[in-house]
């Protein structure tokens, strides 16, 4: 039986799984892990879930894998503040949000073990010829030469290499940086410099609603699909350079916590959801250029098997969010320039939001709320016991 306790025993990587029905895809990446031979001892999945889902089908489907995990529903959570000395700010983390990912994140910061974090969507599945935990580590070690990537809209879409062919643009880049002109050369990166490794997708592209409607698909998923030929040597955006950060598929070290908190969206006064890893990713790009870090992009790809829903519901709750989105790297872009870790560089873009007039904005007074949920995210993290959780039972 596998052991579920707070302790990441052998594990140092946290593995966080934000699920409500397909959470037998684990299945497929611990089988993937053993196939390739890495080590599933070092892994610990923590899946954040919902009091209403089968909590006990999940901890039974840990059991038969015979893996080192946790699962948390609503009320599991509140007792886990409770019990690390924070309940106070459970508010940071919205429930029934996809952004409950960073609850996983608070569960890795209260676990000094934890030196890795992997972000897993549950409508993913691993490539059977890819190592996919294996070559995450690879990335995040990674030193060498690889190929950087710019525009002169200083944004670079994660998509170009086959772009001429399938014209996609993935959900959160913005519609002023499109039509952009791409430039490439190598870059010599340091052993330890990569901080995050962002694994891309075959099938469903990441896609908003709107680029979702003028693909023609009604069903949320849109009409071209990518592959694996569409995806060609793994690469870095320059510095300077923003991208997006999908969270379904993604590999980071401890470090970055502080900077990368998932906004709470989705349950705010403004109706504005579905930027959580997007802006998230802000953060990281930001202080990642300011600290001289990189996040390293391409592989391991994932099969990303999004569920049909209506694309105008998806669209109902980005819209509220989408000219936001394209000013906030803005506002980011112009703080932090001298701070020396990623906690203060989080710490001036909390400000930066919090303090903002953006007035002239659709829903610009969500960007202050958020500078204030930023600010209690630190505050949190800092105030994190260290002690035993309760236990999973």
């Amino acid at each position: 039986m596998a052991e579920h306790s707070s302790s990441a025993a052998n594990g140092d990587i946290c593995v966080i799984v934000p699920t409500i029905r397909e959470y037998e895809c684990l299945r497929e990446y611990v089988a993937n892990a053993r196939e390739h031979g890495f080590d599933v001892s070092r892994l610990h999945f923590v899946l954040v879930t919902e009091d209403f889902c089968d909590v006990e089908e999940m901890r039974a489907m840990l059991d038969d894998l015979d893996v080192s995990g946790e699962v948390f529903d609503g009320t599991r959570r509140e007792e886990w503040y409770e019990a690390n000395g924070v309940a106070e700010y459970g508010h940071v983390v919205p429930a029934a949000s996809h952004a409950e990912t960073s609850f996983g994140l608070l569960y890795m910061w209260a676990d000094d073990s934890f030196e890795y974090g992997i972000f897993i969507d549950d409508d993913t599945l691993p490539h059977e010829d890819e190592d996919y935990f294996g070559r995450h580590m690879e990335n995040l070690a990674f030193e060498g030469e690889i190929e950087r990537v710019s525009s002169d809209e200083r944004w670079v879409n994660v998509l170009y290499q086959n772009a001429d062919e399938h014209g996609l643009y993935p959900r959160g880049y913005p519609y002023s940086a499109m039509d952009e002109t791409v430039e490439t050369d190598a870059v010599e990166v340091e052993g330890g410099e990569v901080v995050a490794s962002q694994g891309l997708w075959t099938n469903v592209p990441d896609l908003d609603a709107v680029r979702i409607l003028m693909d023609g698909d009604l069903e949320g998923q849109a009409q071209t699909r990518t592959t694996a030929d569409d995806f060609g040597e793994d690469f870095v955006a320059a510095r300077g350079n923003y991208l997006t950060v999908c969270s379904m598929n993604l590999a980071f070290r401890r470090e970055v916590i502080p900077a990368f908190y998932q906004l709470p969206m989705d349950d705010n006064e403004w109706e504005v959801g579905r930027f959580d890893d997007i802006w998230s990713g802000l953060f990281l790009k930001r202080a990642s250029d300011v600290l001289d870090r990189r996040i390293y992009n391409g592989g391991p790809l994932c099969e990303h098997n999004k569920a049909p829903r209506s694309t105008f519901d998806d669209l109902a709750n980005e819209v509220a969010g989408l000219e936001l989105n394209e000013h906030v790297w803005e506002v980011l872009d112009d703080v932090a320039d001298d701070a020396d870790s990623f906690e203060a560089v989080f710490d001036e873009m909390a400000d930066a939001l919090a303090e903002g007039d953006f007035e002239e904005w659709n829903n610009g007074a969500f960007l202050n709320h958020c500078g204030e949920y930023m600010r209690d995210w630190l505050d949190c993290l800092d105030g994190i016991q260290r002690t035993p959780a309760i236990a999973d039972d």
